[in-house]
């Protein structure tokens, strides 16, 4: 599909990956449809979107069926149709655990996993439901999904071990993997229809969280880790995925930083975030983090 005028959905777009989402599509000629549970803090981007002409800002929370429900029908009166759906909108293990930090699966409760899966499965599952219907009926359209590199696995010698599972993520990679494979199964079951569906993996991203979680670090004494990318890396991918439909790429998981190199798109030399505040900066530096 050629993405200008199409009309494209885009869940958590206030910040990071959706916000640069929102202006990658923006730029092709893509008409936006920008949701978000919050927009406080983002005046200037929603100022920057109305202005385009082509978005439109909406308030949507993912694990409430009626405001899904007023966002789909505001959508289809501004723009008549809907033509890619991104879900991007996701609850991080930091903003489920804000004081305790990392905990085991043990020390978690009943109602964290409740909490987590609430939005991060059966919230893109609600919304794909509502927003996916127009591209059902024409018979065209793209479905992006947003997973993690720590629902990896790899096979040794037969046996399969995790990519990381030492990091203390759950529930939060059990509700990536379960969309993850919730999407394989998706992507199969409406290839007739014509419908792609298809996952990124981002990778080490400096979201909206990223400085304050870099800072609380730095604060407990652990070394900041690795440099992020920056948000806007993904936009050659997210651009590729929503053009294609069912008779194209679909049923498919993809590294953003691998497909960049892959496609000519730039490594990490080129991606890197040069934007740091001055402080985080160089914390990176005296860590020897180049």
């Amino acid at each position: 599909m050629e993405l200008k005028e199409r009309v494209v959905v885009v869940t958590g777009a206030a910040r990071g990956i959706g916000r640069a989402s929102v202006r990658g599509f923006l730029s092709s000629g893509a008409r936006v449809v920008a949701t978000d549970k919050s927009w406080a803090g983002a005046d200037e981007f929603r100022r920057e979107v109305e202005a385009s002409k082509k978005g439109l800002i909406l308030n949507m929370d993912v694990t409430d069926k009626g405001q899904i429900d007023e966002a789909y029908q505001v959508a289809l009166r501004e723009f008549d149709t809907i033509d890619v759906l991104v879900n991007n909108a996701g609850l991080l293990q930091m903003f489920l655990f804000p004081s305790t930090g990392k905990v085991t699966t043990l020390e978690t409760a009943d109602e964290d996993w409740v909490k987590m899966f609430d939005v991060n499965v059966l919230g893109p599952l609600r919304v794909i439901r509502r927003f996916a219907a127009p591209m059902l009926d024409k018979r065209r359209g793209s479905i992006v999904n947003i997973v993690s590199s720590g629902v990896l696995n790899f096979s040794r010698g037969g046996g399969y071990m995790a990519l990381r599972p030492n990091s203390r993520e759950m529930p939060y990679m059990a509700s990536k993997a379960a969309l993850a494979t919730m999407s394989f199964y998706l992507a199969d079951e409406i290839r007739e229809r014509n419908v792609a569906v298809n996952t990124i993996i981002p990778g080490h991203t400096r979201g909206a969280w990223f400085d304050d979680t870099i800072r609380a670090r730095i604060a407990a004494g652990l070394p900041p880790g690795r440099r992020p990318v920056s948000p806007e890396h993904i936009v050659p991918l997210m651009l590729s995925l929503a053009s294609q439909d069912g008779s194209g790429v679909t049923g498919r998981m993809f590294d953003a930083m691998e497909w960049n190199l892959e496609h000519d798109d730039g490594g990490y030399g080129v991606w890197r975030d040069r934007s740091l505040p001055a402080d985080i900066d160089e914390a990176f530096t005296r860590s020897g983090v180049p």
